[in-house]
């Protein structure tokens, strides 16, 4: 049987582990910070040495961490892009802004074991020289921004955080700045903008990819909470054993939120790779399947933004057997849950949040929640994001409320489709369109028998539309 693999989450809930210090200390807390700061340049072949913070790049590199805040991009890749000959100062963002429905993974970090995230950051911090980092937080989580307040002021009195670090000469600032809740703040170049104390209109790339102008035009890092966790792991390990966890190309370990339709909704750390999205759902030790007499419908497997699986679909992955490129057929529920499985299933692991759906769900309603959530959220900036997200809710609003026709669900492609495809300056215009292109392919029998329901109705005069409360409530008001 499928199993969890404790590595981030190993000592979070264990009875009488608590989020201070000095519980973080007994059991081996920021002993990887003091092997990472008592490393020594190396002396190499050709004559060169190799810097501390170069030796510590390296090994997440070599490690294969890949970020876990949603698109998977490798983390050595992209420190290694950090503009270091400008003279500019480098900053770090940690991205705790945690907004993809369905994920809750990061903020059981923060909750139950602050100094973890701390120490992985002020490594990274080191290996980058950064001397002035941040904690952008969802404000929704104010508990979280508290206990991390006060886990800083533990780390500084510790000496772990401000000047001269452990007496290694290294200096090192971390504040928490609180966002206002707004999910475009998830996406890195807006997170920045917002705080700057500016509208978090994302920016353009280029030219402003954040490694080379980010933070006050300044080249700057920005990664996950549970990313900057694995840092500290890959320190202590070593990069070479770290990469045995997983699978190749998608080592380590990776928090999945599970919710929807199962016996037991919640968050599980595994192997990535090494367990299926069927294991997920179905096993004991995990989802615990479905609810009794309930039948799998579909599966959204990385956050809401992610395209949706149906039940019963087959995939054909590429895999390598004895060196060779070989295409197998798998079953939706034996898909590895890993990375590159899903993106060959035409999907993404993204945030790792799985929802589950059984027989019961109304998958338009469903994908009319989705989309009100997105129209709510989009920045306006971009004309094709901000008109077409809400003419998607729209057009939803009206299938869910009686006032449906049996063309929307083409209406509804025909939007999602002028949508992504770099017409807008961030990737929030394909994430609001990725679920209505996918729930629509997929279910577009319940969408037109829906919209034709309504048709029939209206001629027969048998149902009268209805108005959503926020609707009726204005109509009074107004009048």
């Amino acid at each position: 049987m499928p199993q969890e693999f404790k590595l981030i989450l190993k000592h979070a809930d264990e009875p009488g582990y608590t989020p201070d210090i000095e519980c973080y200390l007994r059991h081996g807390g920021y002993d990887a910070l003091k092997k990472a700061l008592a490393l020594r340049s190396l002396d190499l072949p050709d004559g060169r040495k190799k810097s501390p913070q170069e030796q510590l790049r390296d090994d997440v590199k070599q490690a294969g961490l890949r970020g876990r805040g949603g698109a998977g991009f490798s983390c050595g890749l992209k420190w290694s892009f950090v503009d270091r000959k400008s003279g500019k100062p480098i900053y770090l963002i940690c991205n705790a802004d945690e907004s993809e429905p369905g994920t809750f993974k990061d903020r059981q970090i923060i909750h139950k074991d602050p100094h973890q995230l701390i120490e992985g950051m002020i490594i990274s911090c080191f290996a980058n020289d950064v001397q002035l980092a941040y904690i952008y937080i969802r404000g929704e989580m104010p508990q979280g921004a508290k206990l991390l307040n006060r886990a800083l002021q533990e780390a500084r009195a510790k000496g772990f955080l401000g000047k001269n670090i452990l007496g290694s000469g290294y200096n090192l600032e971390i504040h928490v700045h609180r966002g206002a809740g707004a999910y475009i703040c998830g996406e890195e170049t807006g997170l920045i903008e917002s705080l700057e104390g500016k509208r978090a209109y994302p920016r353009i790339k280029p030219p402003y990819f954040p490694a080379v102008l980010g933070l006050y035009m300044c080249p700057t890092i920005v990664n996950n909470v549970e990313t900057l966790c694995h840092v500290k792991h890959i320190v202590a390990m070593g990069a070479a054993e770290y990469a045995k966890l997983g699978t190749p190309n998608n080592t380590g370990t990776r928090i999945v939120s599970l919710s929807g339709h199962v016996q037991r909704p919640g968050y599980y750390e595994i192997e990535v790779g090494k367990v299926t999205l069927g294991e997920l759902i179905n096993d004991p030790n995990f989802g615990g399947g479905l609810r009794e007499g309930r039948k799998l419908k579909a599966i959204i497997p990385g956050g809401s933004s992610s395209k949706v699986l149906k039940a019963g679909e087959k995939f054909k992955l590429k895999r390598k057997v004895d060196g060779k490129d070989v295409e197998q057929e798998v079953d939706l529920l034996d898909l590895p849950y890993d990375f590159d499985s899903l993106l060959q299933a035409g999907t993404m692991s993204g945030s790792s949040a799985i929802i589950v759906m059984d027989d019961s769900t109304d998958i338009v309603e469903v994908l009319a929640n989705i989309s009100k959530f997105y129209a709510h959220e989009s920045c306006g900036q971009c004309t094709p994001c901000r008109e077409g997200s809400l003419w998607m809710s729209k057009a939803l609003h009206r299938l869910t409320h009686g006032q449906g026709r049996a063309e929307d669900a083409d209406y509804l492609v025909k939007i999602a489709n002028n949508i992504p495809g770099g017409r807008t300056i961030c990737a929030f215009g394909e994430a609001c369109s990725w679920p209505v292109q996918s729930f629509v392919a997929k279910f577009k029998d319940e969408f037109v028998a829906k919209g034709a329901a309504d048709e029939e109705g209206r001629a027969k005069g048998k149902v009268e539309p209805k108005a959503a409360p926020a609707e009726r409530k204005e109509s009074a008001t107004v009048a």
